[in-house]
């Protein structure tokens, strides 16, 4: 399975993804367009809208979201105590 060694990382990496499918269909780009627009290859943005994220790191994926003109925030804090591990989370607003 994509992503086991680290779900929650995962995860986060597949919703940066769905958050830019959403700014590319948005704009009813094409793979080809959308290719050229982030400076990746049309396979890769097959790959990505076909939810196969292993040849993605989140970084890249973060300079796509810049690229489509998207904030991205990092914000860290301290888990609470009641949870036994910390955690990696996205969300989108």
């Amino acid at each position: 399975m994509p992503g086991s060694n680290n779900p929650e990382e995962y995860l986060a990496k597949a919703e940066l993804a769905r958050q830019i499918i959403g700014v590319l269909d948005a704009r009813q780009l094409t793979q080809t367009e959308a290719a050229r627009i982030l400076g990746a290859s049309q396979p890769k943005i097959s790959a990505l809208q076909n939810g196969r994220l292993d040849g993605f790191s989140t970084e890249r994926l973060i300079r796509f979201l810049n690229i489509l003109g998207r904030d991205v925030r990092i914000i860290v804090s301290e888990k609470p105590r009641s949870r036994r591990r910390a955690r990696v989370t996205v969300m989108a607003t």
